[in-house]
């Protein structure tokens, strides 16, 4: 290379490199002879070759693309690859230079191409949050708009109000300027006919005077006596105009009672219309300013849900694609459409954490005993290991179906929690009744959408009484009983009229919605007619599993809301809050406030129940030792939510009454 290659510049070429000499170090700006350069040096040919190759290869490219960059990169490539190859000396530095460069490009390149979808995802994501908007701003803009229709019409009603009344005013005054020219009308007339009478009467007397004048013998022959009476006679007159024209003194401005009454019930009536017409006045006034604060409250609202909305789009994750889980449930797509079935996000997290579950409970082959500890269940007090028995959960729902049976048909009644070892003891013996304890108790838990499990274990752990399943169970037996008496050719079927009407007997105080709700669940849409036939007996089936027909289960979802809202409407009315303490009397007069129908038995029972007192130990209604009974509110509900509590009539009737 060096015979090719010309030394450049040209005064480097005598001089030798320290063996400790570093590239632009303090010592090698130090040396004059590398400080200056002399004048009209010229470039090595080999430089000025490099060089050419440059300029031509990037007047050949097209920089008119998007990868113009990288190709420009490219010339730039090939001359420094030129470069290594020929200072063999240098070669493995610039390489490890060159490769260097590589790889970060390389990596930058990656990280843009990965950068590339979230560009994408983000200008998607922005068009929909823009759409979004627009539509909000179009839904505003057409409320805003309607609001604005409606207060223009209730100007234009008050408006209208206002000139009725106007006219109403101005007939008034119409009405009494006619009464008062009545009024003077019948005066004049009233003294025209005086007047009238008056001189009617001074003929007529005048008139006698000439016929008894004229003729004296008519009153016979002592015309001293005719004198005394007309002189008489006279005096009664003049005492009778005396009284007339005190009457008339007295009662000038009197009219007459007929007339007076109608004048004054025309009067009443128009009074009663405009007292009408300013109530009215009123309530569209209030009914504005009320339409106004709604207006302003809707507005602030819409601009809280706004910055919500914003704030949620900010913050929100994806809602999760539940469709994927129907390639990992086992038994495939159609099992899972059958799990996700009018389920909710919630309750299908549920569903999937018990099928996760129920997978780790299969390779689970022992279980660690929890102790002999107070807080330990009885039935699980065990130290040591159990095996996993590892039943399907067909078997742990028939199993738990004969449990109930033996229950039911047991005359002395012991805690549950002893019962049910005692039973596990009686089916598998006592060696094996602690393994199938835990195997049980771990299904219970993990199955908590299973009707019959979730009641067993809320009954076992003590979280439910024993009395709210069997209630439940005799009013399924009622209800089928009343529909079998209904059905008078035993055919198993009922029509719609029918089944609302044994809905309607066996739960009086359901409101009509609430019916409508059973109607809906049992099979009615509102296609239906009231002739439909249904088989009733299929309103109360249950699966292998232990899962009950949508109609069973309103009936159960009714009960617990009707009972949650039995409680709140006691705490409302006790006016304390959950951590005061409450005394039997007001629970007592709380409880005879919203049930009114509530017998001395069921009451006792219920307050037994909030203060963990034996019925016997209660005191009666009125004993001063009353008062010394104590608790806290929230003690109380909480052991009224876990007994069977149930309104004995309704409080909406009694308050009619």
């Amino acid at each position: 290379m060096g015979s090719h290659l010309p030394p450049w510049p040209t005064y480097t070429s005598g001089q030798t490199i320290p063996h400790n000499w570093k590239p632009c170090s303090d010592d090698y700006r130090k040396q004059a002879g590398w400080q200056q350069q002399p004048q009209g040096t010229t470039k090595p040919r080999y430089l000025e070759q490099l060089e050419d190759y440059l300029h031509k290869e990037l007047l050949l490219l097209d920089l008119g693309t998007d990868s113009a960059q990288e190709l420009r990169l490219q010339p730039y490539r090939e001359v420094f690859e030129f470069f290594i190859e020929d200072f063999k000396t240098y070669k493995p530095l610039l390489s490890s230079i060159k490769n260097a460069y590589e790889v970060m490009l390389a990596h930058q390149k990656e990280k843009i191409r990965a950068l590339e979808p979230l560009k994408a995802k983000l200008v998607t994501v922005n068009d929909e949050c823009d759409k979004r908007i627009l539509a909000m701003r179009a839904e505003e803009k057409t409320e805003i708009s309607m609001l604005k229709k409606e207060k223009m019409n209730l100007l234009k009603l008050i408006d209208k109000k206002n000139e009725e009344k106007i006219s109403l005013q101005s007939e008034v005054t119409k009405l009494r300027k006619n009464l008062a020219e009545e009024y003077l009308r019948y005066l004049s007339e009233r003294d025209a006919r005086k007047i009238l009478i008056a001189d009617l009467n001074e003929l007529w007397y005048q008139r006698e005077d000439r016929s008894l004048a004229q003729s004296p013998g008519i009153w016979g022959e002592d015309p001293v006596k005719l004198t005394v009476a007309l002189k008489m006679t006279r005096q009664d007159l003049t005492r009778m105009q005396m009284e007339l024209n005190t009457m008339k003194a007295n009662f000038g401005d009197v009219v007459p009672r007929r007339d007076f009454e109608m004048q004054e019930k025309t009067n009443k009536d128009l009074q009663e219309q405009l007292d009408s017409l300013r109530d009215d006045y009123k309530e569209v006034r209030k009914e504005h300013e009320i339409l106004l604060q709604l207006h302003m409250s809707t507005l602030k609202e819409r601009d809280q849900f706004y910055s919500e909305l914003q704030e949620i789009q900010r913050t929100s994750t994806p809602r999760p694609n539940w469709t994927k889980c129907k390639d990992v449930v086992a038994g495939g797509p159609d099992r899972w459409q059958i799990l996700a079935e009018g389920k909710n996000s919630d309750q299908l997290v549920d569903v999937l954490l018990e099928e996760i579950g129920e997978g780790l409970l299969r390779e689970k082959d022992f279980f660690s005993g929890l102790g002999y500890e107070e807080s330990v269940p009885p039935f699980l007090r065990f130290d040591g290991v159990v095996e996993n028995k590892k039943p399907t959960k067909k078997d742990v729902v028939k199993l738990l179906r004969d449990a109930w049976k033996e229950r039911l048909a047991e005359e002395q009644k012991e805690k549950f929690p002893d019962f049910f070892f005692h039973f596990l003891e009686r089916r598998f013996g006592p060696a094996e009744a602690m393994a199938w304890a835990y195997t049980i108790f771990e299904n219970m838990k993990l199955f908590r959408s299973n009707e019959i499990m979730s009641q067993f274990y809320a009954i076992l752990m003590e979280e439910r009484s024993e009395s709210v399943y069997i209630k439940q169970k005799e009013t399924i037996t009622e209800l089928l009983k009343e529909m079998t008496n209904v059905d008078s050719q035993n055919k198993g079927l009922l029509t719609m009229d029918q089944l609302r009407t044994v809905l309607k007997s066996t739960f009086p105080f359901k409101k009509e919605e609430k019916i409508q709700e059973l109607m809906e669940a049992g099979g009615w849409h509102p296609n239906s007619s009231n002739t439909d036939l249904l088989n009733y007996h299929l309103l109360f089936t249950e699966d292998e599993e232990g899962q009950s027909v949508p109609f069973v289960q309103k009936l159960w979802e009714q009960y617990l809301d009707e009972k949650d809202k039995y409680l709140k409407e006691l705490k409302q009315l006790l006016g304390l809050e959950l951590r005061d303490e409450v005394t039997l009397p007001k629970v007592r007069e709380a409880l005879m406030t919203i049930d009114p129908k509530l017998d001395k038995q069921t009451l006792n029972s219920y307050l037994s129940q909030a203060f963990q007192l034996p019925v016997t130990k209660l005191p009666e209604a009125g004993e001063h030792k009353e008062e010394d009974i104590v608790t806290l509110l929230q003690t109380a509900l909480q052991q009224l939510q876990v007994a069977d509590i149930r309104r004995m009539g309704s409080r909406e009737q009694e308050l009619a009454s």
